[in-house]
């Protein structure tokens, strides 16, 4: 039997739990597993507000069980933190021997709602880790059914994309820094200098559309700046969808947009739900600007059905060195990486400018 396993590194359903409770804005996270489980995403997640403490289980706790150890920490919790609510998260070590979460939380009183999320690393897609962190918050009372179900939607979609035409679509893919900046940039500005039309999509996940954003703004204003055609702006940036954190991301970019008199033109979706506004996206192209001659795609473009694009000259700008053969593979002529995004984007409360916005801006 053919065993179809990815054999790259994939990303973790334990981080995911984490990335998860800091969307829910619980106030502490506690790991039960050894103490470097997750340490540079722990670290990351400190900056954007959410505390993370670990159990830090040792050899011995495998054997004998680390129950006591548990309710400890989260006494310690309580005691240091006076959090409102406080997550607890699963990891391999707590998972293969059985830990009980609940019988935990019982004996250490906290008094505060706790989401139990019992989840491990075995897990073949990451959204699992969010999936079982959501359905913790429902029961913990803290996460409404109609949202529960929304966000889950929404996993299942991502990681149907991701197996479609994103880094999980191969059992290997090379990693690769793509095209250079400034090599893309140049060919996208002589576009504009030649009175070519063009489409700017931002189609981002969550808190990575604080540098995405910058793109799409660096290629307005470089079309104002050359008296070029300035390209229409399709944004997943609606300010009522997703969880208090993420309508926030949203609302503060509209903000910066706005003071910058950068215009949006259509409004695909929330932050959250770019497996779905790329198709949305993709309507608007086919329906008002399938004669157009360049689009310039940030966050997920492959979530951008490529069928809406074709005749285009594509400029494509991802986080993932794992998407840049996906995207070439499927017609994108111009693929770009922003490698250092995540850390550059935790912890942040604007826009954060990009490479590629730089570049541009520089070659202004």
């Amino acid at each position: 039997m053919e065993d179809n396993r990815i054999i790259q590194p994939r990303p973790s359903a334990i981080v995911a739990a984490l990335y998860t409770l800091r969307d829910l804005d619980v106030d502490v996270a506690v790991l039960h597993g050894p103490p470097g489980c997750c340490f540079k995403h722990s670290r990351l997640l400190e900056e954007d507000g959410l505390r993370v403490v670990t159990t830090a289980m040792c050899d011995s706790d495998y054997v004998f069980g680390a129950h006591d150890v548990l309710v400890s920490v989260l006494k310690k919790v309580s005691d240091r933190f006076n959090p409102k609510t406080i997550g607890i998260v699963g990891t391999c070590a707590s998972m293969i021997i059985g830990e009980n979460f609940h019988r935990a939380v019982e004996d250490a009183e906290p008094g505060v709602p706790v989401v139990e999320v019992e989840i491990h690393a075995g897990h073949g897609d990451n959204t699992t880790g969010a999936i079982v962190t959501l359905e913790a918050a429902h029961a913990a009372g803290i996460l409404e059914k109609a949202e529960l179900d929304r966000q889950k939607k929404m996993l299942l979609l991502a990681t149907e994309l991701e197996k479609k035409a994103g880094a999980a679509s191969s059992d290997y893919i090379e990693p690769s820094r793509g095209d250079l900046k400034y090599k893309a940039a140049a060919r996208l500005l002589e576009l504009m200098k030649q009175g070519k039309k063009g489409i700017s999509i931002l189609n981002a996940k969550k808190e990575t559309a604080y540098m995405f954003a910058d793109a799409n703004m660096a290629v307005n204003e470089a079309a104002l700046k050359l008296g070029a055609p300035v390209p229409v702006t399709i944004a997943n940036l609606d300010q009522t969808i997703g969880l208090p954190r993420i309508r926030r991301y949203a609302s503060t970019i509209t903000k910066a947009y706005a003071d910058n008199k950068y215009m949006i033109d259509h409004i695909t979706g929330g932050l959250d739900e770019y497996p779905e506004t790329g198709d949305r996206a993709a309507e608007i192209i086919k329906a008002q600007y399938s004669e157009y001659d360049y689009a310039v795609i940030t966050g997920v473009p492959h979530g951008v059905p490529f069928e809406a694009l074709q005749g285009m000259e594509i400029f494509s700008i991802t986080n993932g060195p794992r998407q840049v053969e996906p995207l070439r593979k499927a017609g994108h002529q111009h693929v770009m990486v922003e490698i250092d995004l995540h850390p550059k984007t935790l912890g942040v409360d604007n826009i954060v400018e990009s490479e590629f916005g730089a570049t541009l801006r520089s070659m202004l």
